[in-house]
C-alpha cells in the first residue's frame, strides 16, 4: 500500500504538471518526507520519495519515486569532498536507497533531501524562469515578492546547489521558496497542499507581474515583411522546405521532425529582436538539453522564394556548424564527452514557423515545445529589464557534462528502424494494415494513407498516438491527394524515408466480361497510383539526402498467367516493373526500390473481402471462406499466407540486413512454381 505521504506527492505532482504553465514536460522534480517501518528493525524509518531521474510530473506514478532513508541521505553531507568533486555524490545515492529505492535518483535529489521541510517542489515555469534570466532578476525577486522568495544565484543543479538552498531557508525562515537564478524556482511547505500552494503562489505572483508591467513590444517592433503567412500558404511552404530542413538537422544522425506555427513563434519571428535574442540561446538547463544552446534562424522573410528561402538556409547550416564547433573547441577539456554533432535542433523560418528534431517524434516534438518555453521565458524578460541567460561555459559544462552523458549511455539500443518516417498506403486494412504495425513495432513513425480517412485514423490509434502514427486520406490516382498525403506526412514527421505502395483493388472478369472502365480503375490506382506515389515521395528522399526505400505490394499475379484476371494481372505487371525501372534510377540517391509478390492472402484482405473473394472461390469452385485453405494447399509449402508474412518481407526489404539490395522481388506465397522469378 502506498505511504500516505507518498500518494499525497503523487496527486500533488500530477496536478502541477499537467498545467504547461508550471513547469515543461519532465523538468522539475518534487519530493515528500514520511515514515514507514522499517521491514528489518521493525522501528520507524524517515524516509524521502523523490521523482526519479528522467520522470514526467504529469505522468508520474509509485514507479517512477526514488526512495531514499533520509538519514544516510543527510549523513553525505559529512563526507561531501567538496564541489570540485560533487558529482560523485549521485552514486553516493545509491548507499541510501530504502530497499530496493524506486526509480534512479536524480542529480536534484541533495536539494529535496537537505532542505528541512517535509513537501519540495522544484519547478521550471516559463514566468519564474523569466525572472531568474533577467539581467536585474534579484532586485525584481525582492520587488515582486519582498521577503517571502529568496534570490539564489545561478549554481549549476548538484549537492551544493542542495546545501545553498538548505542554508537560505534555513537563514529566511519567513520564506516559502526561491529563485534559482538562469534556471527556475523551489518551493516548499509543511503539508503537501501547503508546498504546492506556494509552488502556484511564485508561479501567479510571477506572471500576474509580467502582465501587469511589461513593455508593450518586448519584442521589438514589427519587421516589415515578416509577418505570418495565411494559414493554406504558411503549411504549403513549410512542406515544401521541411525536407530540405531535416536533411541539413540529420548531417551527423538522422532525425525525425516536428512542425510548430504557434502564435508565440509567429510572433516571435516577426519582431525586430528576434535574431538577437535567438542567438543569446536559452538557460533553463532542461530547455537547451533540448534544443541545443541556440536555434538556427533563416534570415530571410516569408516573401522571398522558396529557392530562395532552400539556398540561404544551406548557407547558414555551414556557419552553424562551424560555430558549433568553435563553442565545442572553447570550452572542452582532455575529459569531455565527444562532440555530439553539429546540427541545429531547432531551426526557426519567419512568417512559416518552426522545425524540431529529435530521436523520435517525441522528443522533436518535445524539444519544440522547450523553445516556446524559452520564447515566453525571454518575452518576460525583455518586456520587465533584458534577457540574459547564463554564460556560454557554463552552458557547455551542462551539455558535456559526465552525467548527462552517463545518462545518455544508459539509454537503451534504438530499434532498426528507429528515426524513419514510413507512409503505407491501403493501409486501413489487409496487407497495409500489418505493414504499418510491423514498421512502427520496429521504431518507425508511420503515415496510415487510406481512401477512407476515418478508417485511416482508427488504425493509427490502433498504432499508438499521433507521436507513433497518424492517418491520412488519399486517393492514389488523384496527382494533387496524392501530394496533399505526402505533405501531410512531411509535416507530421519532417519527412518520408519508407514507402509502401500498398493500395490496390482487384476485379475478377475475364476478356469478355472486363469493361474499358474496370481497365481503367484498376490501372489508375495500382499502376498510376504506384508511379504517383513513388514521385511525389521521391523527391522528398532527394531533398532530405537521406536516402530511403520504396516498396511496392505486386503480386503473384505479376507472372503469373491465371484465368479472368487480364486487368488485375496486367497493373500488377506494370508496378513489377516499375520495381526495377525505379531502381536504376534513383539508385544514385541511395534510394532502394524493391518489391514483395504475395498470393493468396485472404485474411483481413480488403480486395477478398469487397468481392475478389467470391469470384476466386467461384473460378476454383471452393466456399469462400474456404479459398485460403484451397490456396494454401496449392502451393509447395502447404501454407496459408497472412498480412503478417507480407509485413515481414517488407521490413527485411527495409531493415538493417540487406542494405546493399535494390531491385528485387520477393516472392511471399508458400511456393508457386508458376510464379517463380527467373
Amino acid at each position: 500500500m502506498t505511504n500516505p505521504a507518498a500518494a499525497a506527492l503523487i496527486a500533488r505532482s500530477n496536478r502541477l504538471g499537467a498545467d504547461p504553465k508550471n513547469t515543461n514536460y519532465a523538468g522539475g522534480n518534487t519530493s515528500a518526507k514520511g515514515v514507514e517501518t522499517d521491514p528489518v528493525t521493525g522501528e520507524p524509518v524517515e524516509l524521502l520519495w523523490v521523482k526519479g531521474s528522467g520522470g514526467d510530473l504529469g505522468t508520474l506514478t509509485e514507479p517512477g519515486l526514488a526512495v531514499l532513508r533520509l538519514d544516510r541521505m543527510r549523513s553525505l553531507v559529512d563526507v561531501y569532498p567538496g564541489i570540485d568533486r560533487e558529482d560523485e555524490m549521485v552514486a553516493a545515492f545509491d548507499y541510501c536507497l530504502h530497499g530496493k529505492g524506486g526509480a534512479a535518483p536524480s542529480i536534484d535529489t541533495a536539494m529535496h533531501g537537505l532542505v528541512d521541510a517535509a513537501h519540495v517542489d522544484h519547478l521550471h515555469p516559463d514566468s519564474g524562469i523569466a525572472i531568474a534570466t533577467a539581467a536585474d532578476g534579484e532586485a525584481l525577486t525582492k520587488e515582486i515578492f519582498g521577503d517571502r522568495v529568496v534570490w539564489v544565484p545561478w549554481r549549476r543543479p548538484g549537492f551544493q546547489l542542495g546545501l545553498d538552498i538548505a542554508e537560505i531557508k534555513h537563514r529566511n525562515p519567513q520564506a516559502i521558496g526561491c529563485i534559482l537564478g538562469g534556471h527556475g524556482i523551489t518551493a516548499w511547505g509543511d503539508t503537501s497542499e501547503e508546498a504546492e500552494a506556494h509552488s502556484l503562489m511564485i508561479i501567479d505572483t510571477a506572471a500576474d507581474y509580467i502582465a501587469e508591467n511589461s513593455r508593450a513590444e518586448p519584442f521589438g517592433p514589427a519587421l516589415e515583411g515578416y509577418a505570418a503567412l495565411p494559414l493554406a500558404e504558411r503549411r504549403a511552404r513549410a512542406a515544401a522546405l521541411a525536407p530540405t530542413i531535416r536533411g541539413i538537422a540529420s548531417a551527423d544522425r538522422p532525425m525525425v521532425g516536428h512542425y510548430t506555427d504557434s502564435d508565440e513563434v509567429l510572433d516571435f519571428l516577426a519582431h525586430a529582436e528576434h535574431p538577437r535574442l535567438a542567438a543569446l540561446g536559452t538557460s533553463c538547463p532542461d530547455h537547451f538539453l533540448r534544443t541545443k544552446v541556440k536555434p538556427l534562424v533563416l534570415d530571410l522573410p516569408p516573401t522571398a522564394s522558396v529557392e530562395e528561402s532552400l539556398a540561404r538556409l544551406h548557407e547558414l547550416t555551414v556557419a552553424y556548424r562551424e560555430d558549433y564547433q568553435a563553442y565545442y573547441d572553447r570550452h572542452a577539456t582532455p575529459d569531455s564527452p565527444a562532440i555530439r554533432g553539429k546540427d541545429p535542433l531547432i531551426v526557426l523560418v519567419p512568417g512559416v514557423g518552426m522545425f524540431s528534431f529529435g530521436k523520435d517524434k517525441q522528443t522533436a516534438r518535445v524539444a519544440g515545445e522547450f523553445y516556446v518555453n524559452a520564447i515566453n521565458v525571454m518575452r518576460g524578460a525583455e518586456g520587465l529589464s533584458s534577457y540574459q541567460p547564463i554564460d556560454e561555459a557554463e552552458k557547455f559544462r551542462i551539455e558535456y557534462w559526465a552525467l548527462e552523458e552517463a545518462k545518455l549511455q544508459r539509454m537503451p539500443k534504438p530499434k532498426p528502424l528507429a528515426t524513419r518516417v514510413a507512409l503505407v498506403t491501403g493501409a486501413a486494412s489487409g496487407i497495409g494494415r500489418a505493414t504499418a504495425q510491423k514498421l512502427a513495432a520496429e521504431g518507425a513513425c508511420v503515415v496510415i494513407a487510406d481512401l477512407s480517412l476515418e478508417k485511416a485514423q482508427e488504425a493509427a490509434r490502433e498504432i499508438g498516438g499521433a507521436d507513433v502514427a497518424v492517418g491520412v486520406q488519399v486517393d492514389v490516382s488523384d496527382e494533387a491527394a496524392v501530394q496533399a498525403a505526402v505533405d501531410a506526412a512531411v509535416l507530421a514527421f519532417g519527412g518520408v524515408d519508407l514507402v509502401v505502395n500498398n493500395a490496390g483493388l482487384s476485379l475478377s472478369r475475364s476478356l469478355m466480361e472486363t469493361t474499358e472502365q474496370d481497365w481503367d480503375l484498376q490501372h489508375d490506382v495500382m499502376a498510376k497510383g504506384s508511379f504517383l506515389v513513388a514521385k511525389a515521395t521521391a523527391k522528398v528522399m532527394i531533398e532530405q539526402q537521406l536516402g530511403g526505400d520504396i516498396v511496392y505490394i505486386s503480386s503473384k499475379n505479376s507472372i503469373f498467367a491465371g484465368p479472368n484476371n487480364v486487368a488485375y494481372g496486367a497493373a500488377k505487371a506494370d508496378q513489377a516493373h516499375q520495381v526495377r525501372l525505379l531502381a536504376a534510377e534513383l539508385g544514385e540517391h541511395g534510394i532502394k526500390v524493391n518489391g514483395v509478390n504475395p498470393d493468396g492472402v485472404v485474411q483481413g484482405s480488403g480486395i477478398f473481402a469487397s468481392g475478389w473473394g467470391a469470384n476466386r472461390a467461384a473460378v476454383y469452385g471452393v466456399e469462400e471462406e474456404d479459398l485460403g485453405k484451397f490456396y494454401a494447399q496449392r502451393t509447395i509449402l502447404k501454407r496459408e499466407v497472412l498480412p503478417d508474412h507480407i509485413a515481414n518481407a517488407v521490413f527485411v526489404l527495409c531493415g538493417p540486413e540487406l542494405t546493399h539490395t535494390t531491385g528485387l522481388h520477393i516472392p511471399v506465397d508458400a511456393g508457386v512454381a508458376a510464379a517463380f522469378l527467373r
